[in-house]
């Protein structure tokens, strides 16, 4: 498939593109491992795209790797638009590079990460990434569950022979990722609408949907310190996203036959997790066969009302408050994503039966509470989807074949 997007011949011209924000103490290990590659210097062009940091990060860059491209923006437009930004602005480049900011890359690394997009093999790859120190995998590829939740394959795991073996994979990893450069413009990069998380997993999704070809590369190594830049906001506003856009993904990315099976499972199993976070303190004060009735009388009434008054709110976590903002995001803007929809199944080249066995671990359960086991086995076999998923709970065969 994409026959259409030719051939590289010789070393292509890539534009590496990184964000930033508020991440001055990560710059020196990244741009000094960029500065060693051995990738030809005048096939190569470096972006970084600043987020509105006030760290002093854009001071170092002009003053210690003035060899980079920098552009600066007022405020943090998300990783998303920042990383498009990053490609519109690119000097005509055969291959998009994203990196995170918080990597630093072996010499080799960049000329292994493109050859599969040089010879036709892939249109997008993405790299091996191991702990800062080398000693535990980051992420081997990627896959994720039914009702979108990724996965980092080999993530904290032990190095081992298994992730040597390069392969098919459902998305790029936006940390360490190659694509050709006119399959990004034609897919439309990464969605704005996501901000930051996901990403990744929606356009991977998107370019197999599409019928493109995304592989790992084991051979193109590099470093990461896990999720540094999040780890700066607060928790809840982390977790909306996490929440939001895996229904976004799904939303857009299955087929009509699929989401309706999907999206009822994906709904009930989001409501049970925002339960088991709300924190609520006396939900049997809610249930009217555990309430007495109101007092008789002019007092009684009186007393009814202020108890009301009193009762009128509860405590719920932010954590939940989160989860249904993000859950509303979908559902309060329905003819919105159904249009957004659209545009990717008009340019669908490839079944979902086809995509199913990248997915690595469709039925993966993500809670371990009791009640929400239930539910997932229950929806599993009431909507059918145990059923399009027998055998598939490793990593399958390649669909491009």
């Amino acid at each position: 498939m994409s026959t259409e997007h030719s051939r590289i011949h010789g070393a292509p011209r890539v534009a590496i593109v990184i964000l930033n924000y508020n991440g001055r103490h990560h710059l020196a290990g990244c741009f000094d491992s960029l500065a060693a590659l051995d990738y030809p210097k005048d096939r190569l062009e470096v972006i970084l795209v600043d987020n509105g940091s006030i760290d002093g990060s854009v001071a170092e860059m002009r003053e210690r790797h003035g060899w980079v491209r920098l552009l600066v923006n007022g405020h943090n437009v998300g990783f998303s638009a920042g990383c498009n930004q990053g490609a519109k602005a690119a000097d005509r480049p055969d291959v998009l590079v994203f990196l995170n900011n918080d990597m630093r890359v072996e010499r080799d690394w960049l000329r292994e990460l493109v050859a599969p997009l040089a010879d036709g093999a892939a249109q997008a790859t993405t790299a091996k990434m191991l702990s800062w120190d080398g000693k535990l995998m980051n992420s081997a590829g990627g896959g994720m569950n039914y009702y979108g939740i990724g996965i980092q394959k080999g993530y904290l795991e032990p190095l081992g022979p298994e992730y040597d073996k390069g392969g098919p994979t459902l998305f790029a990893c936006g940390g360490a990722m190659a694509v050709l450069a006119s399959v990004f413009d034609d897919a439309g990069g990464f969605d704005e609408e996501f901000f930051a998380y996901y990403e990744d997993v929606d356009l991977g999704w998107r370019l197999w949907v599409q019928g493109h070809r995304i592989l790992y590369v084991p051979k193109a190594v590099c470093y990461h310190h896990h999720s540094s830049t999040s780890r700066t906001f607060p928790v809840e506003t982390i977790r909306l996203l996490q929440v939001r856009n895996p229904f976004l993904a799904c939303f857009k990315n299955y087929d009509d036959e699929h989401l309706r099976q999907m999206l009822p499972a994906q709904l009930a199993l989001a409501v049970r997790r925002m339960w088991i976070v709300s924190g609520l303190g006396n939900p049997e004060s809610y249930r009217i066969e555990h309430t007495q009735a109101g007092g008789k009388g002019v007092v009684g009434r009186l007393w009814d009302r202020a108890r009301q008054r009193a009762q009128d709110t509860t405590p719920v976590k932010r954590i939940a408050v989160a989860d249904l903002l993000g859950i509303n995001d979908l559902l309060g803007r329905f003819d919105h994503w159904t249009a957004r929809r659209a545009e990717v199944q008009q340019k669908r080249r490839r079944t979902d039966e086809e995509i199913f066995a990248l997915f690595h671990k469709p039925r993966w359960c993500i809670e371990g509470e009791a009640g929400y086991q239930e539910l997932q086995r229950g929806l599993e076999s009431f909507l059918g989807i145990d059923r399009l998923f027998d055998g598939l709970e490793a990593d399958g065969k390649d669909p491009h074949k």
